[in-house]
């Protein structure tokens, strides 16, 4: 597990505490990647009609996924104080396990720039899971988003970091 660092200062703030985006000029283009990990737990009878194509707002998984990437692109708009910054990829799978009626995400951003791409994929994470609760409701209110997280980091100054 990674702690945070005791003397790290907080850049989104300047010198009388009020915020501010972060100056990434001076920094080289490298390349990033992050993954994202997130679950929704549902109903048996709900995962079955998610396998089956049977809800009926229409075809949930590919719906989410397109939402997933959308939410990407988007989260310099969504985020205060996050860069708009250019993504080469994403890519939004799925782990879908009928033992526990769970869907799991992940989805992974990829760019070549001077900062990472760790908030664009909890976005696509969180929006992927949300489109999914959203076209299922009708038939199933008690589902469960949960566990989003970043799994793996890598490129810029600190690296590879994983924290599967």
């Amino acid at each position: 597990m990674i702690m945070p660092r005791s003397k790290k200062v907080l850049t989104h703030l300047d010198s009388a505490g009020r915020p501010k985006m972060v100056d990434i000029g001076g920094k080289p283009d490298t390349l990033r990647e992050a993954v994202a990990r997130g679950t929704v737990k549902m109903l048996p009878a709900t995962f079955k009609l998610i396998q089956q194509g049977r809800i009926g707002k229409g075809d949930v998984l590919t719906t989410a996924q397109l939402a997933g990437i959308m939410a990407a692109k988007q989260t310099a708009n969504l985020i205060p104080l996050c860069h708009p910054i250019p993504i080469d990829e994403v890519s939004i799978s799925f782990d879908l396990n009928e033992a526990d009626s769970t869907i799991g995400i992940t989805a992974t951003v990829k760019s070549t720039g001077k900062t990472g791409v760790e908030m664009e994929a909890l976005t696509a994470t969180a929006v992927t899971a949300l489109t999914i609760y959203d076209m299922c409701k009708a038939v199933d209110r008690a589902m469960r988003i949960g566990d989003i997280r970043l799994a793996r980091k890598s490129g810029g100054k600190s690296g590879t970091i994983a924290l599967e």
